[in-house]
Formats: structure tokens, sequence, C-alpha cells
């Protein structure tokens, strides 16, 4: 790792919490739509419609939304009524209110691996451009970053992107992130360094099954990045 001079992080649920409020979410719109099917089937077929819009719509709030909205349609057999759409409405728009706090230990290691002046560190995160720099504005951390990347998904093709803009080798760059589907593995495919830092929850999208690799670095927490750099 004494090559490393590029940090990546992840941004939902690995700078701050994220998932858990989209589970509040589903709960409330499971509730809400009781009167035409069980939460297991509404849960059930929201994830499918998710999973079919992703190639249209992408990630984010907004994308969910949308998803939200067509599930219920197809789910109430095109009986909404104008009511449960504007209350569906109104649980996606409070996503985009997120309160973007800092997890634990976040903010104290990054002033500590910025203070040092050995690394550049940058935000590199997908989803939908002006709900991330939303987020990233409310969190109060930009002043550790020398730059935020917003990306429609974390490809191979994308950890290049980044590497060529900063201008370094794949080898030289490590990630840090919750999900190991898109925040490690690609990385790791690659021939650069990955640090792993597992969220309590875990979208059901980004569930992929996980392995250990000589580049990869397991942490409990955020806070011990400190002692690995």
């Amino acid at each position: 790792m004494g090559d490393i001079s590029l940090i990546a992080f992840d941004a939902d649920d690995t700078l701050w919490e994220c998932q858990s409020y989209f589970e509040k979410v589903e709960e409330e719109y499971c509730r809400l739509l009781a009167p035409y099917a069980p939460a297991d089937k509404v849960s059930e077929a929201l994830f499918a419609t998710e999973t079919a819009n992703m190639p249209l719509f992408g990630y984010g709030c907004k994308a969910f939304i949308l998803s939200l909205l067509e599930n219920a349609a197809r789910v109430s057999g095109e009986q909404l009524t104008a009511d449960e759409v504007t209350k569906i409405i109104r649980l996606g728009k409070g996503l985009l209110q997120l309160p973007a706090q800092p997890i634990d230990g976040v903010e104290e290691t990054l002033k500590t691996l910025h203070d040092a002046g050995k690394y550049h560190l940058v935000v590199f995160t997908k989803g939908e451009l002006l709900d991330q720099e939303s987020k990233f504005k409310r969190s109060g951390l930009h002043a550790y970053f020398d730059d935020f990347v917003v990306v429609s998904d974390k490809t191979e093709s994308s950890y290049h992107r980044l590497c060529r803009q900063f201008g370094i080798k794949v080898g030289q760059l490590l990630m840090v992130g919750n999900s190991f589907r898109s925040d490690i593995e690609p990385v790791l495919k690659l021939g650069g360094w990955a640090a792993h830092i597992p969220f309590r929850t875990v979208w059901q999208h980004e569930v992929v099954e996980e392995y250990d690799h000589p580049h990869l670095m397991r942490l409990d927490d955020f806070s011990q990045l400190k002692n690995l750099l």
C-alpha cells in the first residue's frame, strides 16, 4: 500500500447514513398500500420494478420515487387515488432532505488524513447529481476533499476514468466503501486497493458474494482507516 496516492470514498452509508431512511419509507409505503396487497408482495413487486427501471432511471431518490409510483399503480390494479399518489410523492420527497449527518468517526478520520497531506481525497459516488451534491453540502465534509465525483454507476471503466483524472495508476488507488459490489469488487479486479466497511443495512441490489483478496482490508468502523494508513 506504500504507493497509494488517491483515496476515494463512497458517500451513502459510508460517510453518512442513507439506506435505513429508504427502508423506513418502504415500510410506510407498504402500510399505505395495505388495502391492495400484503407488505411482502408490495416489497417484492417494488424490487422487480426498481430492477427493471435501473437501465433507464439509474440510482437515487428521484428514480426511487418514480418506481414507487409505477409499482403502486400496478399493485393497486390502476385504482390508486389522487390522495395516495400525493402521499407517495411526499414520502419520496422526504428522502431528498436526509440529514447527511456524518457517521461516527468519519469527520475525525477525514481531518487526520487531510491534515497529513499524503493523499488526494475524493468522494466517488453513484446516484443523481443534484441529490448527492445537496447531501454533500449538508454533511459539512467538503473541506476535507479535493473533488466530489458522481457517476451513473460504479464500473471498472468509471474507476479507470477516476484514475486518469488524477493522473495515477490503478495500483495507487484505495477505494473505501460499504458495498462490496460497487465499491470493492471492481477496484480489486483492476488491481487497486479497497477497504470494506460494512454498514448495518445493505440495499438488496448491492448484495453479492464476498471473498478475500490480498488487496482487500476489512474494517469494523471508519476510524480504523487512521491505523491502516
